[in-house]
């Protein structure tokens, strides 16, 4: 119910590949653009083109994707959200019922 689409530009896939190795980190757009040798317009407008979704949005869904399955196996919210990079667990939250319309705790309830 939550693809992930992946791009098929090779400098993309490096920055997927940074980003899922690790999902704690905030770098910006430009961070990212100058690690896989694009211009920060050019990195935004090909992640776009290439995977239907900006590179913020697929971040997002990436971090939740890594979430579901360790909420799942027991890990505090808490935990969670700041093991993924989310300032604090309230953060997490909000983005969590915002993408899935329920809260972390519910998802949990539901899945049990």
């Amino acid at each position: 119910p939550l693809p992930l689409p992946m791009p098929r530009d090779r400098r993309l896939l490096r920055l997927c590949a940074m980003v899922q190795e690790d999902l704690a980190a905030s770098h910006s757009r430009e961070h990212y653009a100058a690690r896989v040798g694009l211009s920060p317009r050019s990195l935004t407008r090909l992640f776009r083109l290439e995977t239907g979704m900006g590179f913020v949005e697929w971040r997002q869904k990436a971090r939740l994707l890594a979430a579901l399955p360790r909420l799942g196996a027991g890990e505090s919210v808490t935990d969670v959200a700041l093991a993924l990079g989310y300032g604090s667990p309230s953060a997490f939250a909000a983005m969590f019922r915002r993408v899935l319309g329920i809260t972390p705790r519910a998802s949990v309830r539901s899945a049990g």
